[in-house]
């Protein structure tokens, strides 16, 4: 039976490329899909202010109500211009790193800067977040440092400042990994010809290095975009007031509220924007990098 079973598959490869995808595909739609059509559809429900039940009839109350409150704008340009300021943080932080780690270090610098940038995704990132805490706390290592410099304190504590410090660093590791391997990748004969025919230092950046390098940008930038647009943790323990992001009102409508059709609703936005965004840095060749 097994052989005849083995030889009806090896005349049909489709149909075993077929079955070794059918559960991965199965995962993907049930646990995957369907919850981000749920996730839509429960957004044009509602809920009754007497008895706190949803209300399954369709109403745009809740879209309309993040176009028309102030608050839940300003909540969203927040989150998204602070995802845009991370990425671009740490991508001007991990080039010249990756750069030198790829192009500059020996052997053994090299292992040893790879293990510096691979061993804080190995901590807690709730310990990595209560460890900013007390640095930049008005006590903290930030300003015992300022003080032995003589220069004032910066009580940046709880504020957006200490947001986008916090995940520039979180999310540094995300950056220069796809970024190093992108500038792997470079043949060094690219570089030495470039040389030959006269360009300096400057120019190999500018014209070979940093074009063919760029998806490895785009695809870091995929990390830290995302990984910022739907965090809500971070900005809780060392935001101040004010500080709310999309993660923290959709949290507090579910956990607080009770208001699963807001959250839902809101939830729709950084899905929307991270479709955009891919769909830009597809036509970059980010993926490749991935």
């Amino acid at each position: 039976m097994l052989p005849k079973a083995s030889a009806f598959l090896w005349r049909r490869p489709y149909l075993t490329t077929a079955a070794e995808l059918s559960l991965p595909a199965i995962w993907f739609i049930v646990f995957y899909l369907a919850a981000l059509v749920l996730l839509f559809v429960s957004a044009f429900w509602s809920v009754d202010s007497m008895t706190g039940e949803i209300q399954h009839s369709w109403t745009l109350d809740n879209f309309r109500q993040l176009i028309t409150e102030p608050t839940y704008r300003h909540v969203a340009f927040r989150t998204i211009f602070m995802a845009a300021a991370v990425t671009l943080t740490d991508a001007v932080l991990a080039w010249p790193f990756a750069l030198y780690i790829v192009r500059y270090a020996s052997p053994r610098i090299k292992t040893a800067l790879m293990a510096a940038v691979m061993v804080p995704l190995w901590c807690s990132y709730l310990a990595r977040v209560y460890a900013w805490r007390l640095i930049l706390s008005h006590d903290g290592a930030l300003n015992w440092a300022l003080h032995l410099l003589h220069l004032p304190d910066q009580n940046i504590a709880y504020s957006n400042w200490a947001i986008w410090l916090v995940f520039s660093y979180l999310w540094l590791p995300f950056m220069i990994l796809p970024v190093a391997a992108a500038l792997e990748r470079i043949p060094v004969s690219l570089i030495e010809a470039s040389a030959d025919l006269g360009a300096g230092a400057f120019t190999t950046l500018r014209r070979v290095l940093l074009p063919m390098a760029l998806p490895g940008l785009v695809a870091g930038s995929i990390f830290t975009f995302s990984l910022t647009l739907g965090d809500f943790i971070t900005p809780m323990l060392v935001g101040g007031a004010g500080s709310d992001f999309i993660g923290n009102v959709v949290y507090a409508s579910v956990g607080v509220a009770n208001n699963v059709p807001f959250a839902a609703a809101f939830s729709t936005l950084p899905l929307l924007v991270m479709a955009a965004y891919l769909l830009i840095v597809r036509r970059m060749g980010a993926f490749e990098a991935l």
